[in-house]
């Protein structure tokens, strides 16, 4: 046998042979291009998604912050509104310590005065008495002169 390109139907088929290598690198190179496309879109893609997590990342880290920072807020509120409180609450036990001190000078004063009262009263008596006495003793000397 000899050469297969010198055949008459061999040169169809050495041609057909090479029309499929042709389409074997065509296919070969278009399969080399879409394979660094695709790594290409793959990369970006990579890229994309490391820029998303930084972003998010930071997002949640802002998103700390300020809710840190919102608490430290609400804490010191709740601290100021506390002392406040207290300090309203000191005054009021300012003010009762007071009023009962108040209300312990009234009673005692009105103690003296019911004591003075009555003394009055049986002052009141005796000088009632005393001159009941004397216009008895008044009315028999005035019997007595009859």
């Amino acid at each position: 046998m000899g050469d297969v390109t010198r055949q008459p139907g061999g040169e169809d088929l050495s041609a057909q042979v090479e029309m499929a290598k042709k389409r074997l690198e065509e296919a070969a190179a278009a399969a080399s291009t879409a394979e660094k496309r695709v790594a290409a879109e793959i990369e970006a893609l990579e890229i994309d998604l490391e820029k998303e997590r930084t972003r998010a990342s930071q997002a949640l880290e802002e998103l700390r912050a300020a809710h840190a920072e919102e608490l430290r807020r609400e804490r010191e509120a709740k601290d100021r509104v506390i002392a406040e409180a207290e300090g309203r609450l000191s005054e009021i036990e300012t003010q009762a310590e007071a009023a009962e001190k108040r209300i312990a000078e009234t009673e005692k004063r009105a103690t003296e005065a019911e004591g003075a009262i009555g003394d009055e009263r049986a002052r009141a008596r005796e000088s009632a008495a005393a001159w009941l006495r004397g216009q008895v003793e008044a009315i028999r000397r005035e019997a007595g002169r009859r």
